[in-house]
């Protein structure tokens, strides 16, 4: 139970530093500013209360406060497997220093930015789930799509994965509003371009660092290849 409270938690400070980052981007009327409409939508896919949501955009408006600045790292983890991770930090000297940390106690090694560039593609995802499409042929919806971007489309039991080109992405977020399509969730993601397989003790070792990394309160998201 305290694990699935700390996930959470985690999860709405993740959210509350990306409507941060989009206010003082782009305003605090989700009308006019398409990231923080999107990090709002994605706040209630998780239930994040509303006061919370309220909250973190009264903070960003605050000037003393919510300046976070967005950081890419990259490293090899154990056994050849790639990582990326993104930080929202108010602090880059400190985030810096813990992720460095926690690859060399990890058993890995940060490298350069854009050293993982040839490994990874940055893409659009949109979560739909199946639901909310009901009664609509599939084969036309994706077609529908093609014009505003669609790179990839895949389906599960209950859920469809939209992605497109990393130029595309708002193209494809305004499309999907247009059509009244309610979007569970919807991010930039770093999508590999090969994969890593390894023996079951050897992938322990890489999952153990990349847990490491994601309890950290500057990091926002983790990516790697590791199958």
């Amino acid at each position: 139970m305290f694990a699935r409270f700390d996930r959470m938690a985690k999860q709405f400070t993740k959210l509350g530093k990306e409507i941060a980052i989009a206010v003082k981007m782009s305003g605090e009327n989700p009308d006019y500013n398409p990231r923080l409409r999107l990090a709002i939508q994605n706040a209630k896919s998780v239930n994040m209360p509303k006061d919370r949501v309220e909250a973190a955009i009264k903070r960003a408006l605050n000037k003393t406060e919510g300046n976070y600045e967005e950081v890419r790292y990259e490293g090899m983890a154990p056994h050849g497997v790639g990582i990326i991770v993104e930080t929202a930090t108010d602090n880059p000297t400190r985030t810096v220093a813990n992720v460095r940390m926690h690859f060399n106690k990890g058993g890995g090694a940060m490298g350069k930015t854009g050293s993982l560039d040839f490994n990874f593609t940055r893409k659009g995802v949109f979560n739909v789930e199946k639901a909310a499409l009901s009664g609509k042929d599939m084969d036309e919806f994706e077609f529908e799509l093609i014009d505003s971007g669609l790179d990839d489309f895949a389906i599960d039991e209950e859920e469809i994965y939209i992605y497109t080109t990393f130029t595309d992405f708002g193209l494809m977020q305004k499309a999907l509003e247009d059509m009244k399509i309610e979007v569970k969730n919807a991010d930039l993601q770093y999508i590999p371009n090969s994969y890593v397989d390894l023996a079951e003790d050897q992938a322990q070792e890489v999952l153990d660092l990349i847990e490491r990394l994601e309890g950290d309160d500057d990091v926002q998201n983790v990516y790697h290849n590791l199958r």
